[in-house]
């Protein structure tokens, strides 16, 4: 018997032993990498799911904080406005009277009354503190468009230049003065 034919057959074993030695290592590293990498990536889904709770938490005590704030903002400067009032202190509302020049029933205080002051607007100042003719009237222009430009680029485009006295108007009930400006404005613009 030749020796070539034994040798031959226990060195391809041992080199098929040796490859598969080998093969069989380096995917149980892969496999245990793999399973290192999985097990890391669930820990920051985890972690990215209480993160989100976190912000939403936050985000609507932001929210709140920023209504409080406003409001009280709103009640310091009405307080202060009332201390160095400019308009009268009382004036009585003559519902007949503003009816008859508008043409339509008028409620005391509407803030809508207002020529550019629409139902979102007069919200966005209600939370602000600013709920009469008589604080609207006594609030700075500047303070008007500080509450426009909070509530984000759809109230940027308003213009309260003429808002506190048109809301100053109303107010004292001179509601002829007050329609016929308003006639000519556009948007609550001059």
């Amino acid at each position: 018997m030749c020796f070539l034919c034994i040798l031959i057959p226990i060195l391809v074993g041992l080199l098929c032993a040796l490859l598969g030695f080998l093969l069989g290592k380096l995917l149980y590293n892969k496999a245990k990498e793999l399973a290192n990498l999985r097990s890391e990536l669930e820990a920051c889904r985890n972690q990215k799911e209480e993160l989100l709770k976190l912000n939403s938490a936050y985000s609507n005590d932001i929210e709140n904080w920023k209504v409080k704030f406003n409001k009280l903002s709103g009640d310091f400067e009405q307080l202060k406005l009332n201390l160095s009032s400019a308009v009268p202190v009382s004036v009585p509302f003559n519902a007949a009277l503003a009816a008859s020049v508008f043409g339509q029933k008028i409620l005391q205080n509407d803030l809508k009354i207002v020529e550019g002051i629409g139902p979102k607007i007069e919200e966005l100042f209600h939370h602000a503190g600013i709920t009469t003719w008589k604080a609207l009237a006594e609030t700075p222009v500047e303070k008007c468009r500080m509450i426009l430009d909070e509530a984000g680029e759809h109230f940027k485009i308003h213009d309260p230049e003429t808002w506190p006295k048109q809301s100053e108007l109303a107010y004292l009930g001179k509601w002829k003065e007050l329609k016929e400006w308003q006639d000519k404005l556009l948007s609550g613009k001059e």
